[in-house]
């Protein structure tokens, strides 16, 4: 078996057992505390049984404000690939106002713990689950993964959880807001300003002048947001006004 298939049946075998009750926040960042359990590959080399014991990992995964984009957008974000950028390229072409969900996601190193409890799966999966239950903790997962690819187990999770707060959250937020609508075809589109600056934008870039005016950010740090919304042009009078007063 390759790494490609060994990849694509870990993900088949992983589960999520429990999830967070809160999707992803649409306003501010969202912090999700994880335990992922797997029982360990050494145990078949051992030649133990599979509920002597269990591994259980466990940290927290922070996602930052989501931002709402164009595939205009999308084509000046650095980090990604020649093939994905043309993807980008051919949707922009076809529908410039597109909408689409960035999450910028970290993930907290420093606060994962691993053990390995001498007892068997099913034994620990019940006890954490009833922790969390009492504790009524509405921002914990708990992941049934692969010991070798815990990680794209965990992967996993975190694509399924972003999907769903895109579907349940984030875009129905967005439609009360009037910062998109929906096309003929049923696709989330950017809605427009009537000097055609996407209503996504204006908000972020009002926040960004005002720390700009309080030099709390540099100004290639202004002038590469409106570069990417394409939106310098209407604001360069605005962006120069401050070099002026110096």
């Amino acid at each position: 078996m390759d790494l490609n298939e060994k990849i694509r049946k870990a993900l088949k075998d992983t589960e999520v057992v429990l999830d967070p009750e809160e999707l992803i926040s649409s306003y501010h960042s969202t912090t999700v505390r994880y335990y992922l359990l797997a029982v360990p590959m050494y145990l078949q080399f051992e030649g133990r049984s599979e509920d002597s014991e269990t591994i259980v990992r466990e940290g927290k995964i922070t996602w930052q404000k989501p931002k709402l984009l164009t595939p205009s957008y999308m084509l000046r974000v650095e980090g990604f690939s020649e093939e994905a950028r043309r993807a980008f390229d051919m949707l922009a072409s076809e529908d410039s106002d597109l909408a689409m969900i960035l999450y910028r996601l970290r993930l907290a190193k420093n606060t994962e713990k691993i053990d390995i409890v001498s007892e068997s799966f099913e034994k620990v999966l019940k006890r954490i689950i009833s922790d969390i239950e009492k504790r009524k903790d509405k921002n914990t997962a708990v992941i049934k993964g692969v010991d070798e690819f815990w990680d794209v187990s965990l992967s996993k999770f975190t694509q399924e959880l972003m999907t769903r707060s895109a579907y349940f959250s984030q875009l129905p937020d967005m439609l009360e807001r009037s910062a998109i609508g929906i096309n003929s075809r049923g696709f989330p589109v950017v809605k427009r300003d009537g000097s055609g600056i996407p209503v996504a934008a204006l908000r972020e870039i009002e926040i960004l002048f005002k720390l700009f005016e309080k030099n709390e950010i540099k100004p290639n740090r202004l002038k590469e947001e409106l570069d990417r919304w394409g939106v310098f042009d209407h604001y360069q009078d605005r962006f120069f006004r401050y070099f002026r007063k110096r």
